[in-house]
């Protein structure tokens, strides 16, 4: 597919000229172009305003060093970054990533993408995402608080409760989201919620962690049940052994599925009676051990290195929830050829442009990463109204609110595609149902 109107064909002409290089911000841009074209067509007012030019334009750009001394004394520099995307409906909002793959076109892609995403919860927050190229694994926990003050020294100027807040992401768990909360105290005086996955002793939510995996079944549930199936009686494979994919696949256990496989940076394990997820909260969470540290008290288990091998183990539904790109075509082809039906995506865009091409074309059912694993985001927003109001809900209400929200998600979806004869391609109408909110709220607040 391409795109045929004249005006978003210059656009994204532009923005390649503009954005040489950023090769999976360029990736983003088309893909959403692409589906927005017959929303863009029907309202001309959103090329005659510039909303569109704006909408592909960040608004602000931070990038800045990082230094940081190790325990022998070494110093060290990283890269920082923070991309403030969009803000048309709430303060931009979106988590952190520290992996060592981080550059500007990754959090500028991932920015886009939250702007999206974040508009599909219904909630007033707009899109932002940020990070660094810093390695937290084999660091100390003394280098990752020098680290994260370090950084902290020069994103406290940009962030705040009504203005940007970050999460945690890839890398940034409890630990580092308390490193940095506490240098934004020290740096500003200031006790507020400036950053979402906070313990729980400090103004944290219930269900935070679970939220983005939960979220994605929740999701996932009600998009398979639109078809008269459920995850009740079938075989799950979940890439990833964090937070995501660790309470995807508690959540999909609890909804009467069998998960048979996980992995992490370095291979996989596969369990044909299931995957024994206390032993994998021990050794990721407790340990923060390698996966295949699993098959010594799992004698039926197997552990494979690689982690693209995954893909291999037969299923019917399929949680990619690791990294971006990593399910690629040959990956998709053999998830197809093994009978799996669904494929939905727990990480930020998990699968490449060819794997979902394939996936759509063979007719499986589809949950792209904006609208299933909005989870995450949708509780941060409700970390911030707890922070805003001096309350903390329980659990259950917090997971409740969160299931309605992952529910209301799928069907606003599932109502673009009707509306604008996507038929199954959530993909497409995910992106038509995201735009739509940010770009009325952008004509209406005019040029800024």
């Amino acid at each position: 597919m391409s795109i045929k109107n004249a005006y978003l064909q210059q656009l994204m002409e532009t923005v390649e000229k503009r954005n040489a290089g950023d090769e999976q911000f360029l990736i983003t841009v088309r893909s959403v172009l692409e589906s927005v074209e017959p929303v863009v067509e029907a309202h001309p007012e959103y090329i005659e305003m510039g909303v569109m030019d704006l909408f592909v334009e960040p608004e602000r750009v931070i990038k800045f060093r990082v230094p940081w001394v190790d325990d022998k004394g070494k110093v060290h520099v990283n890269r920082g970054y923070r991309v403030q995307s969009n803000s048309a409906i709430g303060p931009y909002k979106g988590g952190l990533r520290l992996h060592p793959s981080v550059t500007e076109d990754t959090v500028k892609f991932l920015a886009f993408e939250q702007t999206l995403k974040n508009s599909l919860t219904g909630l007033p927050i707009g899109g932002g995402k940020g990070g660094s190229d810093f390695d937290p694994k084999g660091k100390s926990d003394m280098e990752v608080m020098r680290f994260c003050q370090s950084f902290m020294n020069e994103l406290y100027r940009h962030i705040g409760p009504d203005c940007d807040v970050p999460a945690g992401d890839i890398g940034v768990g409890a630990r580092e989201i308390g490193y940095l909360y506490g240098q934004y105290k020290k740096l500003t005086g200031q006790y507020c919620g400036v950053l979402t996955g906070k313990g729980l002793s400090y103004g944290g939510s219930l269900a935070r962690k679970e939220a983005t995996g939960y979220g994605l079944c929740y999701y996932t549930e009600e998009m398979l049940k639109s078809f008269g199936k459920s995850f009740q009686g079938q075989t799950v494979v979940i890439s990833g052994s964090g937070n995501v994919a660790i309470y995807a696949c508690e959540k999909a256990t609890q909804l009467g599925a069998k998960v048979v496989a996980m992995c992490d940076s370095n291979g996989y394990v596969y369990d044909p009676d299931g995957i024994d997820l206390d032993a994998v909260k021990l050794i990721k969470e407790v340990r923060r051990g390698r996966i295949k540290e699993y098959v010594a008290d799992h004698p039926k288990a197997e552990y494979h290195e690689g982690c693209k091998g995954i893909w291999t183990v037969k299923c019917d539904i399929a949680l990619p929830c690791a990294t971006q790109n990593e399910l690629d075509l040959e990956s998709a082809k053999a998830l197809i050829a093994n009978g799996c039906f669904c494929v939905s995506e727990g990480a930020n865009m998990p699968c490449t442009m060819e794997a979902i091409d394939a996936i759509l074309s063979a007719g499986l059912y589809f949950g792209p990463a904006k609208a299933a694993n909005a989870g995450g985001v949708a509780t941060s927003a409700l970390e911030m109204s707890q922070n805003s109001e001096r309350l903390s809900w329980s659990f259950a209400e917090v997971d409740a609110k969160l299931k309605d929200i992952m529910v209301n998600i799928f069907h606003n979806v599932a109502d673009a595609a009707q509306e604008y004869d996507f038929g199954n391609n959530f993909e497409k109408a995910a992106n038509v149902a995201g735009f739509l909110k940010v770009a009325d709220a952008m004509l209406a607040q005019g040029v800024c």
